[in-house]
């Protein structure tokens, strides 16, 4: 999964509530989820999901 606000130069923006966007994920059996290197921190008790940061699109396509 991927989630993240993308500005006009590609960089990838912090959204709301990404604790719970990855939970979800989670629970909903995903193994990975893309998001915005800057909201790390808010998720980084969470276990049994892969999380790569990202602060441009081009990083998250080559993380694909």
């Amino acid at each position: 999964i991927v989630f993240g606000e993308v500005g006009l130069s590609g960089e990838v923006r912090a959204v709301n509530m990404p604790e719970q966007r990855v939970q979800e994920a989670k629970k909903l059996g995903f193994e990975t989820v893309i998001m915005p290197k800057v909201s790390l921190k808010a998720v980084e008790k969470i276990k049994g999901i892969r999380i790569v940061g990202v602060q441009t699109v081009k990083d998250a396509v080559n993380c694909i």
